[in-house]
């Protein structure tokens, strides 16, 4: 793998991994996070401008982005190659951030294919400034998790909230975990933002999360 491939394992065959990136059902199951303009988005990236060889399950999404599925052992591997750099450099400034959306979206795949998740997902995204990641993390809770690998249990008081769950994932940047109060869900955190991903919570439940995240994550300061 070289260091533009991001790659994860899945419990699954070839065909369902391939399958979950060519039904837009699936795809906006696990890609990005609620928004307007999520569908727009899917389309445009997987079926409007994507390039697929469905014989050797390779896609290539708009913006040059490879999707590879091969067999892995009792499940498939996905990987993503990332596109080169553009030489645009107005476009090359987002290169980092793009490659650190893919890490999160691809762990949402695999949380999705590991469960064989079919509820619709509802999901809070909140941004901050990188510079105030420690300190957030801190008021947050994460620092609870921290020293914790992997596919380990914890018990955590997170945003306010005592939660049960398992260490889905840690990258470089970015610290995923299962979260069983959310409904099986995921909290994906880092790189200056959190995405909530929930399951079968109530509307009163759904929007009580959302506030007391938002309490506690200062929004990113505008771009000027």
């Amino acid at each position: 793998m070289s260091e533009k491939d991001l790659e994860i394992h899945v419990p699954v065959t070839v065909e369902t991994a391939w399958r979950a990136l060519r039904d837009k059902e699936s795809v906006l199951q696990w890609h990005g996070w609620q928004a307007p303009d999520l569908e727009n988005e899917v389309n445009q990236i997987f079926f409007d401008e994507a390039v697929e060889d469905a014989e050797n399950h390779v896609l290539t999404a708009s913006g040059g982005d490879r999707f590879t599925v091969t067999a892995d052992g009792d499940g498939a591997r996905i990987t993503v190659t990332r596109a080169p750099l553009s030489g645009n450099a107005e476009w090359d400034a987002y290169y980092e951030d793009i490659t650190e959306g893919w890490i999160s979206f691809l762990q949402q795949l695999r949380f999705a294919l590991a469960y064989g998740i079919t509820t619709p997902r509802r999901t809070h995204f909140l941004s901050t400034d990188r510079s105030r990641v420690d300190e957030v993390t801190r008021r947050i809770g994460l620092s609870e998790v921290a020293g914790l690998a992997p596919g380990s249990r914890y018990e955590a008081e997170i945003a306010g909230e005592r939660v049960h769950g398992q260490v889905w994932f840690r990258s470089a940047n970015q610290l995923g975990l299962s979260v069983d109060e959310w409904g099986n869900g995921l909290l994906i955190f880092g790189a200056g933002m959190a995405i909530l991903t929930t399951y079968e919570l109530s509307d009163a439940e759904f929007a009580a999360l959302g506030e007391r995240w938002r309490g506690l994550m200062p929004e990113a300061s505008p771009v000027h």
